[in-house]
């Protein structure tokens, strides 16, 4: 009478986990950069409503000395959130989320809301289509 395990029968067993393993981690590193980018937007959307809370009791979107308002305190550990200097005067803005560290490789790249809520994002120069879902 035989126990145990025979070679045979553990390496199918590795190889079995092993297609699993190769299945499963990029669908979960895809899931992870998924959540990350959903924070960022909200973080985003979040700035936008500060800025217009802003505009409503200043009649303007940029702060004192022309400049603009400073959203800094909306950034997330993955999106850098920031109100380019050419894309904001008193009546506009656009804020652009920036990936950094882990999430810098997402396809969907820098993510950008308008004042009158136009959401894009664009990658290497080019428009990336189904980023903000």
């Amino acid at each position: 009478m035989q126990k145990g395990f025979s070679l045979i029968e553990l390496m199918i067993t590795v190889a079995i986990i092993g297609i699993i393993a190769a299945i499963a981690y990029p669908s979960y590193t895809d899931y992870v950069q998924q959540a990350r980018r959903a924070d960022g937007q909200g973080a985003m959307l979040e700035a936008a409503q500060w800025m217009e809370r802003q505009f409503t009791v200043d009649g303007t979107y940029l702060n004192d000395d022309d400049d603009p308002r400073d959203v800094s305190a909306y950034n997330t550990e993955f999106y850098t959130i920031t109100v380019p200097e050419a894309t904001a005067s008193a009546t506009t803005y656009t804020i652009q989320g920036a990936p950094t560290g882990a999430q810098a490789s997402d396809d969907c790249g820098t993510l950008s809301v308008t004042n009158i809520g136009v959401k894009s994002a664009v990658k290497g120069g080019a428009a990336v289509a189904d980023c903000w879902d």
